[in-house]
């Protein structure tokens, strides 16, 4: 039997069921506490929708090209805001994420990746 697992709803990133968690799985939101004190706030919901747009407008884009897009946040490094954002949408079902032609999975991916509107 595989075991279960689900979306952190702050970084995207995939939380593997565990024994301690037994009686509460279905309450569990957050991979860590830093993602339980930072949440999901206004800028990251301005990151999806510019991601979402820059899909509309150019089709696949970069992790980069939308931290370039992005100069107004005010953010020092913006590249690990885009890729929660991007994880976020990923486990919304929106889009993939893709490094050398090959969908990747978000949770372990490393280096600069793709992002892509789901292909059906």
């Amino acid at each position: 039997m595989p075991v279960p697992s689900k979306p952190c709803q702050s970084c995207g990133r995939r939380i593997t069921w565990r024994k301690k968690w037994e009686r509460d799985w279905d309450e569990v939101r957050y991979c860590s506490a830093g993602c339980r004190a930072r949440g999901v706030s206004a800028t990251d919901r301005r990151i999806e929708d510019e991601i979402r747009r820059l899909l509309m407008t150019r089709g696949d884009v970069t992790d980069v090209a939308v931290a370039a897009a992005l100069p107004a946040l005010g953010l020092a490094d913006v590249r690990e805001p885009v890729r929660r954002a991007a994880r976020r949408l990923e486990a919304a079902g929106e889009v993939e994420l893709v490094q050398r032609g090959r969908v990747v999975d978000p949770s372990t991916a490393t280096g600069a990746v793709t992002i892509r509107r789901r292909r059906t």
